[in-house]
């Protein structure tokens, strides 16, 4: 039999472990013992850390449920990895918020440090041990030689360096998807926004462009990108930007001119997809791709959480128009343990994807302290299936559908190119 047990922390962040006592997770506001299949081992890259002021929760051998005198561990996984369960804790009175991160519950087991999560996706193209290289500041150098006074490089750089973004990081190794920022605003005003938070939350890992580039400096950007890059991708919609549809004019130009230039690559974008006319001026100038951010099929939900101008019918009315013109859509399907997971949503979802069959949803951990987002969300309602089932059921309703975590460079290749 294994010997799983709870972890805790000193507030040095030093990590013990806890004997005869079972870990805990957390599903939405719901605190539950967790079991040996909910874990698989640390993956590499994964990062460790205690959670302030919120002490860790375990249950012992009756089933009594009790703050340990440390503090909550989690682990904020790397992308191709979904979380099952959020770490289990009491919090403090006068706590500050968490910041933006993606906590996972993690426990020991046989003597090795394991996640409640599942691997959903591979890409060696984007394992975090090829990014954050020794030569990364020589080849930035390098492009703003190349590029000289163009805003989107010397952006990119600073996300390259000081967030370590890996789509900036790419422009600069001439390799796969590249960010292309250009929107420094944006029609929602999304709770887990990791650019920009309201004073109330907490602060955001990263700064927002304040200056829309040039046509003329996305147009170099893009070019010096898709004429060299293997599996070549250029995207608009970055962490650090708002939404780009809502500067379609200049991007449809870029577009446009870049087309007259070169077939090589993809042009992709990342967008909430609520400013529908931007949406189809994009797509109408030869987009190749969309990536849709979404976190609810139920609008009170989604209306909560993006707090936006717009509908969910305003989203699906734009993911319409780009599947009838040939689009390859997928959705940034953002997941929260204890939300996306429960009956009521699961519902939804099937009667979203009946009605919209998008070929792929990319698995998006939402980096969120979870009281500050239950707080704001309308109550779930529904049984409670856990993320596991909730991708099950897609699986066996949709069993066309991709479910994974990365832009793979052959999906939709041949509609485009």
């Amino acid at each position: 039999m294994s010997d799983i047990r709870a972890l805790y922390a000193d507030e040095n962040g030093e990590i013990f472990d806890a004997p005869n006592i079972l870990p805990m997770g957390r599903l939405g506001d719901k605190n539950i013992p967790l079991n040996r299949e909910d874990f698989i081992p640390l993956p590499d890259s994964a990062d460790l850390m205690f959670l302030p002021d919120r002490k860790a929760l375990g249950m012992d051998k009756d089933g009594e449920v009790f703050p340990i005198i440390g503090y909550a561990v989690a682990a904020l996984l790397p992308a191709g990895f979904t979380r099952l369960y959020l770490p289990a804790f009491k919090k403090e009175e006068n706590a500050a918020p968490l910041p933006i991160y993606g906590y996972t519950a993690v426990a020991l087991i046989d003597e090795k440090i394991c996640v409640a999560a599942i691997p959903t996706d591979k890409s060696e193209n984007w394992n975090p041990l090829n990014y954050n290289t020794k030569e990364l500041k020589n080849l930035i150098k390098r492009a703003k030689k190349d590029l000289p006074n163009n805003g989107i490089v010397e952006n990119l750089a600073k996300c390259s360096l000081e967030w370590h973004c890996l789509t900036a990081q790419n422009l600069f190794y001439r390799r796969f998807e590249a960010g292309v920022p250009v929107s420094p605003a944006c029609n929602a005003n999304c709770i887990g926004c990791i650019s920009l938070q309201s004073a109330e939350c907490c602060p955001s890992p990263q700064s927002r462009i304040k200056k829309s580039p040039s046509v003329r400096e996305i147009v170099e950007v893009m070019l010096y990108h898709l004429d060299f890059a293997p599996e070549a991708m250029v995207s608009f919609g970055q962490g650090c930007e708002g939404d780009p549809s809502l500067e379609y004019e200049k991007i449809a130009k870029a577009i446009l001119r870049v087309r007259e230039r070169t077939n090589r690559g993809k042009i992709n974008m990342n967008t909430n997809a609520g400013y529908t006319e931007g949406v189809k001026k994009i797509v109408d100038a030869g987009l190749d791709n969309i990536r849709v951010s979404i976190i609810s099929a139920v609008e009170e939900t989604y209306s909560a959480y993006y707090r936006a101008n717009y509908t969910l019918d305003n989203v699906k009315k734009s993911i319409r128009y780009a599947m009838e013109k040939g689009v390859y859509v997928s959705l940034n399907l953002l997941t929260f343990p204890g939300l996306n997971d429960r009956e009521e949503e699961t519902e939804k979802w099937i009667e979203f994807f009946k009605e919209l069959p998008v070929p792929m949803i990319q698995i998006r951990n939402l980096n969120m302290d979870p009281d500050v987002l239950m707080d704001k969300l309308p109550k779930p309602r529904g049984k409670m299936l856990g993320t596991r089932r909730f991708l099950e059921i897609l699986r066996e309703n949709f069993p066309k559908m991709k479910i994974g975590s990365f832009s793979h460079f052959n999906e939709g290749i041949s509609d485009n190119l």
